[in-house]
């Protein structure tokens, strides 16, 4: 059996992976990327960022592409959510004509497929129905991947470099490290597709709506005119609904939710082709403990993933695609070495991942029905993550002033106590007025010396570096370091430098 030979081995074909073998190849190097499935597929997460839009696929060379494919245009998002009892809108932009305040709701089938053939045009050798079965490793480290083709033909192949992007069912998460479960996130997402649903009003038909209820939340994402992703996201204690099946539970959800309600009256649930199940994902929050070991890298939803609230998964396998890049573009040049160049990317990746999961947790801990097992159990003061020290260990980013973001145990819930308060003061000042005529302006320090505009700052920060990236290329201003001794982006941003 002969052996092929190459760079880099990517594992999966989704955003993540895609945008990994695009930015590889695009130094030259010889990259493999297998797929198990034949694109276009079904996948979840339509809902995109504009760091993805216009910063990923801008770096991709996919602008044009997607500008024509028809999809809406998302200006923020609509949340039932809060004390508010109306709809409030948070924009990616107060500007109207901010040319990059938009992102798109995309049918992931199509998106998916753009990124994959765009790879395959970049020179990635692209074969799917092609499954990994086993990594190979010499003295400690991967040297390449046994696969079966899609005729079932046991074939190898060898590279320098391995870069795993096979999502949460990734198996080589488990041979770099450990896979430990967020307790604040414990939650179940059960979803379907329905025609002829109601749209928000001009200009934002489509934004995604965002609605809580009792039992958790639902997500109601516009994929064209007519056709809409609808979602319950509920404990794994109201879940137990779903033994009386998927669609009585679903509809169970969307008859305690007047707003899903209201704007599904009209519609029907779409019951054959690719959107005709309704299906469920579980157990969708969770950290590796490492990141990367010789010879392989996790990239997106292998290494981490929070929770599809506001729309981070996307984005959170297409920036560590890049990061993992650019380690990779690095060692094939042959400059500094596997343990700089990967705490690089390990750090930046936990600190992004850090920095969402700080921010949603704050989202969820905004002012609900604390009658309600679900939002009680995501009170910042009362969460079982005070005791889940594994899991926030794992998400040790540092913030924009350097603080560690992570603290042991209840000093770090401690520290965030009112971050909710606060967030809800910042994105929809109204209902804090409505409810309080006289409240005034929050204080900067939200507790204990945790300063929440600062963490906010730090938190869109590495948003707008992509988004100028893709922007200005090598004309764009020298980056810092995250932190001492710490590496920064090439000029063209697909490799590191020693700042």
């Amino acid at each position: 059996m002969s052996t092929e030979e190459f760079d880099v081995i990517v594992l999966g074909g989704g955003p993540g992976g895609s945008a990994l073998a695009s930015f590889v190849a695009m130094k030259g190097h010889r990259v493999l990327l297998l797929e198990e499935a034949k694109f276009p597929r079904h996948q979840i997460g339509e809902s995109l960022l504009p760091a993805t839009i216009h910063g990923v696929c801008a770096m991709l060379g996919l602008s044009q592409e997607i500008a024509e494919a028809g999809f809406p245009r998302k200006r923020g998002g609509t949340f039932r959510w809060g004390k508010s009892q109306e709809p409030w809108t948070f924009a990616f932009t107060k500007d109207p004509t901010d040319p990059y305040g938009y992102a798109y709701q995309v049918e992931r089938d199509r998106f998916d497929e753009m990124l994959l053939r765009n790879a395959a045009k970049k020179g990635v050798d692209v074969r799917e129905q092609h499954s990994a079965t086993e990594l190979l490793k010499e003295d400690g480290r991967v040297v390449g991947v046994r696969f079966r083709d899609e005729a079932g033909v046991e074939r190898t192949a060898r590279a320098k470099f391995v870069g795993d992007s096979s999502g949460f069912r990734s198996r080589v998460s488990g041979l770099v490290g450990e896979r430990v479960f967020s307790r604040f996130f414990q939650n179940v997402a059960l979803y379907g597709y329905y025609e002829g649903g109601k749209r928000l009003p001009s200009p934002n038909e489509g934004n995604i709506l965002c609605a809580a209820f009792r039992d958790g939340w639902f997500w109601y994402i516009p994929l064209s005119d007519t056709l809409t992703s609808v979602g319950a996201v509920v404990s794994r204690e109201a879940a137990e609904a779903m033994k009386d099946g998927h669609e009585a539970a679903l509809n169970k959800f969307i008859e305690a939710c007047p707003i899903i309600a209201e704007h599904l009256a009209p519609a029907q649930r779409v019951t054959t082709g690719k959107y005709g199940e309704i299906r469920v994902r579980k157990d969708y929050s969770y950290c590796n403990t490492r990141f990367w070991a010789p010879g392989v890298a996790l990239v997106g939803d292998a290494a981490c993933f929070i929770d599809p609230v506001f729309s981070s998964g996307v984005h959170l396998a297409t920036y560590s695609a890049l990061l993992a890049a650019r380690s990779f573009n690095t060692r094939l040049r042959g400059e500094l070495d596997d343990e700089r160049v990967f705490q690089e990317y390990e750090l930046r990746y936990r600190r992004e991942f850090g920095n969402f999961y700080q921010f949603l947790m704050a989202f969820y801990d905004m002012n609900q029905d604390t009658d309600s097992y679900f939002w009680s159990a995501r009170k910042i003061v009362s969460t079982e993550e005070r005791d889940n020290e594994a899991f926030i260990r794992l998400v040790a980013g540092r913030s924009q002033v350097d603080e560690p973001a992570f603290y042991e145990g209840a000093e770090f819930f401690d520290q965030r106590e009112g971050f909710g308060r606060w967030m809800e003061q910042t994105l929809n000042p109204e209902a804090v007025r409505s409810a309080n005529p006289r409240a005034s302006q929050p204080p900067r320090r939200v507790a204990g010396g945790f300063d929440a505009t600062d963490f906010m700052a730090g938190f869109t920060s590495e948003i707008a570096q992509l988004q100028t990236q893709a922007r200005l290329g090598e004309r764009r201003g020298a980056e810092s370091p995250l932190e001492h001794g710490g590496l920064v982006p090439s000029r063209d941003g697909l490799e590191w430098e020693v700042a």
